[in-house]
């Protein structure tokens, strides 16, 4: 248990500091290939940290040999957005309103709980989620021959959403100041801040992996279900890089960027491995998948309705965690009680 311990806070170390190097490396990638800001966090960034979750959901999938390993891959599939919208929000907010209570205090100024967003693209952002989302969804609750083949239909949203994010990042958007490339200082070209990329996104997989084996032997140790592994703790896990984006860039007073980082990681997970599991699973949801469903569902309104106003409070940000520990009492009690 004591290595087990060593290697779960080693790997979250190593996840952070590869994060570093990776938000560093892909603002440069950003710069060199005329990039928005925005576009960024939720093409750039989002696309490579949201590797690691894909692979976990593509390996269960495909290569799962049994029903309870296809399983596993349907519910991080549907835990990765879960996860997203509540805790990974949750930890902006938390962040920025830490950020700004040292910075105030630092200064001798009163705190602002405000925090800086792309309020109109972002509010878009999250329609278009609801909206695969709910599709997402239906299909797990119905049953007819074709429905494999839907799943091409969620690769191409994503493709739209790439195309859109990419063609319309406004030029008005101001330059983020960038720090240099750590393996390269002064002024790098793409293929040193593409080579810094990689690398970190080499350890950011290697050590997410770790984490996630970790995560489940301290899941199992504790006489946890699979399924609760699945859908409380495996999903945590990988979603962990996005996070620690987040954090990063929230520390160096770049929260559009962490927004975005989370928005297109949001509909990565809303299309990509939703894709593998309706092709290659009979993708059928029981209730503990559907009260995911309905709880992300709920978050994202409630984001919408934050973001539609133009102005987001830290604090009303951080407390959409909150939705996150509904569905862990769920999960947890909901048999005691006798919910479905």
């Amino acid at each position: 248990m004591l290595l087990t311990l060593l290697l779960f806070f080693g790997s979250a170390i190593a996840i952070y500091l590869a994060c570093e190097f990776f938000v560093n490396s892909v603002e440069w990638c950003g710069k060199h290939m005329n990039l928005g800001a925005t576009a960024v966090g939720s093409v750039l960034a989002a696309f490579g940290t949201a590797l690691p979750e894909s692979a976990v959901t593509f390996m269960a999938v495909v290569f799962g040999k049994t029903a309870l390993q296809k399983d596993i891959g349907v519910g991080a599939a549907m835990g990765g957005p879960l996860v997203l919208a509540t805790i990974a929000y949750g930890v902006v907010g938390l962040a920025f309103w830490l950020n700004q209570r040292k910075r105030s205090k630092a200064l001798q100024e009163q705190i602002s709980h405000a925090v800086a967003i792309d309020a109109r693209r972002l509010g878009r952002d999250q329609m278009s989620f609801l909206a695969i989302f709910a599709v997402k969804v239906t299909l797990g609750l119905v049953v007819f021959a074709y429905k494999p083949w839907l799943g091409v239909l969620f690769l191409v949203a994503y493709g739209i959403y790439v195309w859109r994010e990419i063609n319309t990042a406004e030029t008005s958007e101001e330059e983020e100041d960038l720090e240099p490339l750590k393996i390269r200082p002064g002024n790098p070209n793409l293929a040193w801040a593409g080579v810094q990329a990689l690398l970190a996104l080499g350890v950011i997989a290697f050590a997410s992996h770790i984490f996630v084996s970790q995560l489940e032997a301290i899941g199992e140790s504790l006489g946890m279900a699979p399924h609760l592994v699945a859908l409380l703790l495996s999903p945590v896990a990988t979603e962990l890089p996005e996070t620690m984006n987040a954090i990063i860039w929230v520390r160096q007073g770049k929260e559009r960027l962490a927004l975005a980082n989370i928005s297109g990681a949001m509909m990565i997970q809303a299309t990509i491995p939703s894709a593998l599991g309706i092709v290659f699973t009979p993708w059928r949801f029981d209730a503990a998948l559907l009260v995911s469903g309905i709880v992300t569902a709920l978050a994202i309104v409630v984001l919408w309705l934050m973001f539609r106003k133009g102005k987001v409070d830290s604090r009303a940000l951080a407390a959409i965690a909150l939705l996150y520990g509904l569905f862990a009492a769920y999960m947890l009690f909901g048999k005691t009680l006798g919910l479905p």
